[in-house]
């Protein structure tokens, strides 16, 4: 890391340098090399500068997976900006919020993604918003969005390759702060580059290089503050552990607003000459043409698209032969899913991992690792973490047994936006993130992750890990999705209830699941309730709303509504006699 820029413009530059002519974007018909990368991020330093963007303000980029979004975001740290990505599945309320919260000054929004037109949708939710305000809170007029005071400029980004606005460059009363790509990018005639590049230089490593947004599931998302060095950091420490080189391509198939897409993503690429292909939204056949046609080396992403992979009837007509390397978790990943990636998708090496929003890269397997180790374990530490986990008072738990997974390292979040007491219950007076993730570390050291500890039910005095529980149902192959609550129980305490989505064109009915259950779990573990769903209630990150779900079971049970599992007595003792 010494040897390393400490900041995200100066990354930039040194790659440009490194790099050169080397390909460090495929995103449709546009093919950049690093140096043309570089140049057009100085040009957008320059034409946010011409805006009035000045050091520490904070720029929100709300698209999707595009050559744009690289550009807008390397060009705010030039300016000295702090980075504000936007989860492109949020409503214009929750992104008018974080605007709010964060202050922006500018923010990039495409013109219109997958039929929503992303300004209108802000201007709605602001609207609604005044009309419900206290008449002595009237909002300004002012601006793109009324409202937003501190919003200044709005640049709509054509997503679909097209800009219909190739003006003068120059922004019209009228349009009271919103322009669209092209004219925003002549607006650098107005500053020189030379200083863009002096701008560019007064950043510090220890400047906020990123506020992003955790997602949120039990409340109010949260903004974790990070600095230019601590996301270069997480991002050397991934790209040495799974030895990218500028031999590769790397297929970014999560979001870039995410820290998986943008931190273990594009930046790692920056790090070590890879060329980025970005995907703007998931679709397998293309996915499938894209890695036979540019020769795609790096495919990480959660399980389910290597099990959609597999699944790919014309997957035989493609030459997938320059996989090399798959990064995976979230979920459970099956032995067998590992086996059949290996021998079958051509993958030499299969790594999973777990982070966060407010560490990034926590553990990650190693090249080499068996593949009963990739499926049972998160890997072991990286980034140069410690890991502890802690029994209900706080105390060390030996390896094997399950507590609250504890964080420590030079890369663990400065804190919540503007949030003291959040940051304080989050990391404690050492130093440890408290995670709410629960675990164990095995005598390597490897994490295993067994559940939220929010989601931990207390069943006949037993704890009963969710996760558990759902990966043994996710192996029944009519299965598409699941999730386990608990809900209140008069003589347990706590019930589970499992809501399960069968996948299309099969069956599957509540006694199937319950069957299933018995035979792979104590009895106490079995849920109680089975309700079959049409889908899951998820949050705009993607995330299962488990307090959604909570609340239909409360009302269920409210409603004296019994599922078809009934235990009897024997059932009930049985589960309090179990250690």
């Amino acid at each position: 890391m010494t040897n390393s820029p400490q900041t995200l413009c100066a990354l930039l530059e040194e790659s440009a340098r490194r790099y050169g002519d080397r390909l460090a974007v495929i995103d449709g018909a546009v093919r950049m090399s690093y140096a043309e990368l570089a140049a057009q991020a100085r040009t957008m330093t320059r034409a946010l500068m011409t805006a009035g963007v000045q050091p520490g303000d904070r720029v929100a980029v709300w698209l999707p997976n595009t050559a744009h979004w690289l550009v807008a975001a390397l060009g705010a740290h030039g300016a000295g900006a702090s980075l504000v990505p936007v989860n492109t599945r949020y409503t214009g309320y929750e992104a008018l919020d974080v605007l709010q919260r964060t202050g922006a000054t500018a923010a990039f929004l495409p013109d219109r993604f997958l039929g929503v037109d992303y300004l209108a949708a802000l201007r709605d939710a602001a609207a609604a918003r005044a009309e419900s305000a206290p008449p002595e809170a009237s909002a300004s007029a002012a601006g793109p969005v009324p409202g937003l005071d501190r919003l200044t400029l709005a640049v709509r980004v054509p997503v679909d390759g097209s800009d219909q606005n190739t003006g003068n460059g120059q922004m019209p009363a009228a349009a009271c702060g919103v322009v669209s790509w092209m004219p925003m990018l002549m607006l650098a005639r107005e500053t020189s580059e030379q200083s863009a590049l002096a701008r560019a230089a007064q950043v510090r490593g220890g400047d906020i290089a990123d506020i992003i947004f955790t997602s949120g599931t039990t409340g109010v998302p949260k903004g974790a503050v990070s600095t230019h060095r601590q996301t270069i950091a997480v991002a050397e420490a991934w790209a040495d552990r799974a030895r990218v080189t500028d031999r590769d391509v790397y297929m970014i198939i999560a979001p870039f607003f995410h820290t998986f897409g943008y931190k273990a993503g594009w930046v790692v690429a920056l790090l070590r000459g890879a060329t980025i292909l970005p995907q703007l939204t998931f679709d397998i056949a293309r996915v499938a043409g894209q890695i036979e046609r540019e020769r795609v080396t790096i495919l990480p992403g959660p399980p389910t698209i290597f099990s959609e992979l597999l699944a790919y009837p014309r997957r035989g007509e493609h030459d997938l032969s320059s996989l090399r390397l798959a990064v995976t978790g979230a979920a459970m990943v099956p032995v067998a899913l590992v086996q059949r990636m290996r021998s079958e998708l051509s993958f030499d090496t299969i790594l999973t991992a777990y982070g966060l929003t407010e560490a990034v890269v926590v553990t990650m397997c190693r090249p080499g690792d068996d593949a009963e180790t990739i499926s049972a374990t998160a890997g072991c530490a990286a980034a140069d973490f410690q890991i502890r986990i802690a029994g209900a008072d706080g105390r060390d738990l030996g390896p094997g047994h399950d507590g609250e997974i504890l964080l420590r390292g030079p890369n663990v979040m400065m804190g919540y936006l503007d949030d003291p007491a959040a940051t304080r219950a989050a990391i404690d007076p050492d130093g440890w993130l408290h995670t709410g993730d629960v675990g164990h570390l095995d005598e390597r050291g490897y994490l295993t992750i067994t559940d939220r500890l929010k989601d931990m039910l207390t069943v006949g005095g037993f704890n009963v890990y969710p996760a558990e529980v759902e990966n043994v149902i996710m192996r029944l192959s009519p299965v598409a999705d699941c999730a386990v609550v608990g809900r209140p129980d008069e003589r347990l305490g706590e019930a589970g209830i499992a809501y399960v989505v069968t996948r299309a064109g099969q069956s599957l009915s509540e006694q199937d699941v319950i069957a299933h259950c018995r035979e792979r779990l104590a009895n106490f573990k079995v849920p109680r309730e089975v309700v079959l769903v049409s889908a899951l209630p998820r949050n705009a990150g993607g995330k299962v709303r488990k307090q959604d779900l909570r609340e239909r079971a409360a009302d269920r049970a409210r409603l004296g509504e019994p599922g078809p599992h009934e235990p009897g007595p024997h059932e009930h003792d049985s589960a309090t006699s179990v250690g």
